[in-house]
């Protein structure tokens, strides 16, 4: 079997790149997606938020975010048939809270960034913030980020099952398998070998693989700084609920919360965070009573009285670098193509990076928005594009 593009990994990037790749008119291809687990039971798009944001302190995350949000608010349009549904983005926004003088720079700093490139941006005072969100307890806070355009939750589950549905329909194929290695010759990659002892050849790569992504680059002699680490998210509900929706907080404890319908979301990284196991979803059954609800009970007082109704474990892809996307294709391999390492913002950013993968497929470079900065170039420099205000 021979394909023009083969895509390891059919999670959320994944599918966006072979939808994106299918819907291009001047692409004439075949695509094929090998994906490990159908199921995706583990998988981190199964285990995210759902959120967008565009407080972001570098210009490309802020393009790119605008670029989902666009996505989201016309998605109906962007899928090209009736039963496509609308999309719903709920913009109760992101409220950074600044307990220090120097995160507080941190924040106007990246406003003023934000407002240069149009976000809706705007740094409050205490008592600004008190007076639209009377429900928290600010004490020791110094400001408030917060920005409620195009920032909050969205279905990315239905996305996801339209990014799938739609690239079949266009004539994408999905194969379940295992990849176990890739074969190289002249400075190519060329071709994939399954589990199963099954091979197939391919023009271009693209490695999708979510936290495993060091994994399938290992098998094409790349290095890839890519690691699984867990993320706790629980869902709640409080006895007194508040009155108005409760932004997308994140405190300087480094809990996050928000409104989740009739009920609230809250989630962290633990307190030690190293690399796991690509198969280690123990939840820290003590990280709830010793960091997370002692957090949100601290600034939400009404949530003294709450009760947990789901929680689950969720695997970042993340970049050890600087915790950004890695995009693009490899110097020594250019028929490799990289789209890993997202850091917990892979759903937010899925639209703009399987258009760009397409484009660098289909036209031989980006034509949309210009990903280079945060091509693989900066990973072998050891040249970080730093985010201070990481989730």
């Amino acid at each position: 079997m021979s394909y023009d593009v083969v895509i390891i990994g059919g999670g959320m990037i994944g599918a966006s790149c072979a939808w994106w790749l299918a819907r291009d008119p001047d692409f004439k291809g075949k695509v094929l997606v090998i994906e490990r687990d159908p199921t995706y039971e583990f998988a981190s798009t199964s285990h995210t938020n759902s959120s967008i944001r565009q407080q972001f302190g570098s210009e490309i995350n802020i393009r790119i975010s605008q670029f989902g949000a666009e996505f989201i608010h016309n998605f109906k349009e962007f899928m090209g048939v009736p039963d496509a549904p609308e999309i719903t983005l709920q913009s109760f926004g992101y409220l950074y809270l600044a307990d220090t003088p120097a995160f507080a720079e941190t924040l106007r700093a990246s406003a003023a960034l934000q407002q240069s490139l149009g976000a809706g941006t705007r740094i409050l005072t205490p008592d600004e913030i008190a007076a639209q969100w009377p429900f928290y307890n600010l004490d020791g806070i110094i400001l408030g980020s917060h920005n409620p355009v195009n920032e909050g939750y969205f279905d990315g589950g239905t996305i996801f099952d339209w990014f799938r549905r739609q690239s079949r329909a266009l004539g994408v194929e999905w194969r379940t398998g295992e990849v176990t290695g890739i074969s190289r010759e002249g400075g190519r990659v060329t071709g994939v070998t399954l589990a199963d002892g099954g091979s197939i050849a391919c023009g271009t790569l693209v490695n999708a693989s979510g936290p495993r992504a060091a994994l399938t680059a290992r098998m094409a002699g790349l290095d890839l700084p890519v690691e699984p680490r867990r993320r706790f998210t629980f869902v709640f509900d409080a006895a007194e609920p508040l009155p108005a929706d409760l932004p997308l907080t994140i405190d300087p404890s480094g809990v996050h919360m928000r409104s989740d319908g009739r009920y609230y979301l809250c989630g962290c990284p633990p307190d030690l965070d190293p690399a796991v196991d690509f198969t280690d979803f123990t939840m820290d059954h003590e990280i709830w009573e010793d960091k997370v609800w002692p957090a949100i009970a601290t600034r939400v007082p009404a949530f003294e009285r709450v009760k947990v109704i789901n929680h689950w474990v969720g695997h970042y892809a993340f970049n050890t670098l600087d915790q950004n996307a890695i995009v693009g294709p490899h110097p020594d391999l250019p028929n490799f193509l990289f789209c890993n390492g997202f850091s917990g913002h892979g759903l937010q950013q899925s639209p703009a990076m399987g258009r760009g993968i397409a484009e660098l497929v289909t036209h031989g470079g980006y034509r949309s928005l210009d990903l280079s900065p945060l091509g693989v170039e900066r990973i072998i420099e050891n040249r970080p594009l730093l985010e201070r205000a990481v989730i």
